[in-house]
């Protein structure tokens, strides 16, 4: 398998996962499904009992100490997701939902006032629901064209010569996935973001399958708009980020009215708050936003760096262990382009339902993820299949866990009298 960090000690980080010392149909419960969301360590789970136990208030309001340190620990959260990303400042961190919000404010806010009839919009065939739908939407809801960038024949990657081959259509915003959550492609959004800005379009990017899993830095990168969620990275669900430009953030109109997102309301007249807060009316999820920031540090007490290398070992071994079994195939960049591939790797077992898969490896205690992944077009319409099964890594997961799966999958060959 190659050289590993002896300093990466996984069960020592295994050891924080309180789901992991649980059971799954009798069995020890052997998580492959961090691509749809991670597990929790018990400081993210503290951190959200200590909160309510200790110093449950609102924020930005209260003039006494329980509110002030909610206050505090709820903005030093989003100074940590800042540091994480580099970005300016927390200025430029929008707090929402998940990925899917943050990618329907950029298009209902932004893209509302600025795409309109005939314009073109350009994302890829790989992309996520939540990085697709919004701008269909839109480009339905406002007249514009809604363009794609192929896959190259591997069906792996995004064709360059497609993606210049639309840029000469000038589109208003470029949308595409940094690391897809099918194929496990790890896209060019250096590259993608400077030719995209030379034709003078602006360009989001869909962080969600790349933020928790590799170090991101937006100032090099250079994006108008960055969305991710931290389910994904070890936080609880409920909360996300919409990361963009704060010269951009200034001339967007918020989306939601009402409290704490004014600096003054008069009967005839209003006045937006400062950033960020200007994009977040009403009581914030200050429990999940704080959990957020102790999710970061989890992570940064690792280091980003060293969590890629761990989950290259990982993948490197899975696609080494899948080539061997006779009858399943997998999609995506193989192992002579570990750079460009994530921790997801998607596979099919002869012509067995994945959800057949998926229900054997559960009665082995396995839980992966069955189904076309929320990018129905990619898998039905590009890779004409009806579902994949897929298995993901994170920081927790180990190399017998990938055994285990590869003998999951012989038993599905044997129940199926697969060859």
């Amino acid at each position: 398998m190659g050289s590993e960090d002896r300093g990466f000690d996984v069960d020592k980080i295994r050891a924080d996962f309180p789901i992991l010392r649980t059971k799954m149909n009798g069995k020890p419960l052997i998580y492959l499904d961090s691509a749809a969301t991670s597990q929790k360590p018990r400081q993210v789970i503290g951190s959200i009992d200590d909160y309510y136990k200790n110093y449950n208030a609102n924020i930005h309001r209260g003039i006494y100490r329980i509110s002030e340190k909610a206050t505090e620990e709820y903005v030093q959260s989003k100074e940590k997701v800042a540091r994480l990303i580099n970005a300016s400042g927390k200025e430029e961190i929008i707090y929402v939902k998940n990925t899917t919000e943050a990618i329907n404010l950029a298009a209902l806010s932004w893209g509302y006032a600025n795409i309109n009839k005939g314009d073109h919009i350009l994302i890829s065939e790989m992309e996520h629901h939540s990085n697709m739908v919004p701008w269909m939407v839109l480009s339905k809801r406002k007249g514009a064209v809604l363009d794609y960038i192929s896959l190259d024949k591997s069906n792996s990657k995004l064709d360059v010569g497609s993606f210049e081959k639309m840029l000469e259509k000038r589109p208003k915003i470029v949308a595409v996935t940094h690391v897809s959550n099918v194929l496990g492609t790890i896209n060019d959004v250096r590259e993608i973001i400077k030719k995209a800005h030379k034709n003078g379009a602006m360009v989001l990017i869909d962080g969600a399958q790349s933020v928790p899993h590799m170090k991101i830095n937006v100032k090099e990168m250079n994006p108008d708009f960055f969305a991710f969620s931290a389910h994904k990275m070890l936080g609880p669900t409920g909360i996300g980020v919409l990361y963009a430009k704060a010269d951009i953030l200034n001339e967007m109109e918020p989306l939601m009215t009402g409290g704490d997102m004014i600096k003054s309301v008069r009967y005839n007249s209003y006045t937006w708050n400062d950033l960020p807060w200007k994009f977040e009316a009403g009581t914030a999820n200050i429990a999940d936003g704080i959990a957020f920031g102790a999710a970061i540090d989890y992570l940064n007490g690792l280091g980003m760096e060293r969590i890629r290398g761990h989950e290259k070992r990982l993948t490197r071994y899975a696609l080494e262990r899948l080539s061997e079994v006779k009858g399943v195939k997998f999609y995506g960049p193989g192992i002579k382009e570990l750079e460009s591939k994530g921790g997801v790797v998607a596979f099919a077992v002869g012509n067995i339902h994945p959800h057949d898969v998926a229900q054997i490896f559960d009665s082995e205690g396995i839980a992966i993820r069955a189904g076309h992944h929320c990018a129905m077009p990619l898998v039905t319409q590009r890779l004409n299949q009806a579902a994949l099964s897929r298995i993901s890594f994170y920081i927790y997961n180990k190399e017998s866990e990938i055994d285990a799966a590869v003998n999951a999958i012989e038993k599905v060959k044997k129940i199926f009298k697969m060859s």
